[in-house]
């Protein structure tokens, strides 16, 4: 990729490799030295695992971790880019080191003595790592950040060449007998959660939350969180197989705090319409359930109604039922929608929650914008809330209807599953009243 770099950059990621290689060798090491002390340092491992081959030749991709780490800091292109890249790695470290010290796990397979090239390269490995500070695994967390930032420079060839070297760096964790299965899986969810917190676009949820006002957002993040506690109980008390359910009751916990603190940002739904990587991995779980949803209370609806003057109304389009349509509105927070070079704008709001009359009046707008493109769908996971709001603010605004009651009896006609609560069209007369004191000239003009 021919990327036009900012002057100075080198210079800044020698000083984050200063920071961060001694920062990340004095840690292991005290983690390794302090849980050697230990006599209660347990091993989590399955049975099945005893049939995992030693291949000492994958020593050398192993190994290779390290180049990486440091060659990573000549690809960002921006300063921004290269502090983001530098949190990650230091959130890692932080991350992993923390859960090595609170819940240390031992590695239990004795390897055999090993000769040559591959067995010289082991005790270079052994005379620093030791068998403890498994899951989540360090390796496999770095190398998610490493492999988002290796993979977002490279095109064509490379990038095939990129996915199938990290991806034996990410087999040979295994296959050198360094880390049990559970470390791998603990390690990438590691690995994307300090990518989601230092995200390439958009705000960081570290740095940009804001305790939730409206008492429907901690009644919503209170039931995800009780959810993701409910499913993390049953992963740490049935073992085995359940500890699989650590993955949706992380991506639950997520969503909880998304409502409490994080807002709609924290999905990180960019503006081509699909989620951030590290969002997609992280709520894969809800967002499977999210989309299943969507589809079992829209299946008798599953098409968009039109409302009028080229707005149609309606969920989460298919690729197929996207195609009628030369614009799309999004309102939904929560479910990626591929536009497909379509007119596109993104207004992402809460599932469940009521749209701001700021983001009403913003929607309204658009609307009557993007309609100018041709057919326009408006659209959120149903089709019978956040959008219809937003239809009926652009009802209001372009002056199609003198009132709240008789926009929303308009949606109704041609869309009569709509979901339209009191909250719902306080926030429209709020809108009404903004763009009021605003003096909007085409609702003035509409309204006298």
């Amino acid at each position: 990729m021919n990327e036009v770099r900012e002057p100075g950059l080198w210079k800044r990621g020698v000083l984050w490799l200063l920071l961060l290689a001694p920062l990340f060798f004095a840690s292991y090491s005290f983690a390794n030295w302090l849980t050697s002390q230990r006599d209660d340092v347990g091993s989590l491992v399955f049975a099945w695992e005893s049939q995992m081959p030693l291949w000492p030749w994958t020593i050398v991709p192993y190994w290779s971790i390290d180049l990486l780490y440091g060659l990573s800091f000549l690809l960002p292109a921006t300063r921004r880019e290269m502090d983001r890249h530098g949190l990650r790695l230091l959130s890692v470290q932080v991350l992993c080191i923390a859960c090595f010290l609170l819940w240390p796990l031992r590695f239990t397979f004795e390897r055999p003595e090993l000769d040559g090239l591959f067995g010289s390269m082991f005790d270079v490995l052994m005379g620093f790592d030791k068998p403890f500070n498994q899951a989540p695994s360090l390796h496999i967390a770095l190398l998610v950040v490493l492999w988002t930032c290796f993979a977002s420079h490279a095109s064509g060839v490379w990038r095939w060449l990129t996915h199938g070297w990290f991806s034996l760096i990410g087999l040979s964790v295994l296959t050198t007998w360094q880390h049990h299965f559970i470390d791998v899986p603990t390690g990438v969810l590691a690995g994307w959660l300090c990518v989601w917190l230092w995200p390439h676009q958009g705000r960081s949820p570290l740095l940009h939350w804001r305790l939730a006002r409206e008492p429907k957002r901690w009644r919503l993040a209170f039931r995800y969180g009780a959810g993701a506690l409910l499913l993390m109980t049953l992963a740490t008390n049935l073992g085995g197989t359940w500890l699989w359910l650590a993955w949706p009751a992380l991506s639950l916990l997520l969503v909880a705090l998304n409502y409490a603190l994080f807002g709609a940002e924290g999905f990180q739904k960019r503006a081509d319409g699909r989620l951030s990587s590290a969002a997609c991995w992280l709520l894969a779980p809800y967002l499977a359930g999210a989309w299943i949803n969507s589809r079992l209370w829209t299946r008798r609806h599953p098409h968009a109604a039109e409302i009028g003057e080229g707005v149609w109304l309606g969920r989460i389009p298919s690729a197929t039922q996207a195609e009628q349509f030369n614009a799309v509105l999004d309102l939904s927070a929560e479910l990626p929608l591929r536009t497909q070079r379509k007119v596109y704008r993104v207004l992402p709001v809460l599932d469940l929650t009521v749209p701001g009359a700021d983001t009403l009046l913003e929607a309204a707008r658009a609307i009557e914008q993007l309609r100018l493109q041709g057919p326009l769908l408006v659209c959120c996971a149903l089709g019978y809330s956040r959008s219809a709001t937003a239809v009926a603010a652009w009802l209001l605004h372009s002056g199609r209807c003198q009132d709240v009651v008789s926009a929303i009896a308009r949606i109704r006609l041609v869309r009569p599953q709509l979901v339209m609560s009191e909250a719902h069209q306080y926030a429209l007369e709020e809108m009404l009243r903004l763009n009021r004191h605003r003096g909007d000239g085409a609702w003035v003009a509409a309204h006298g």
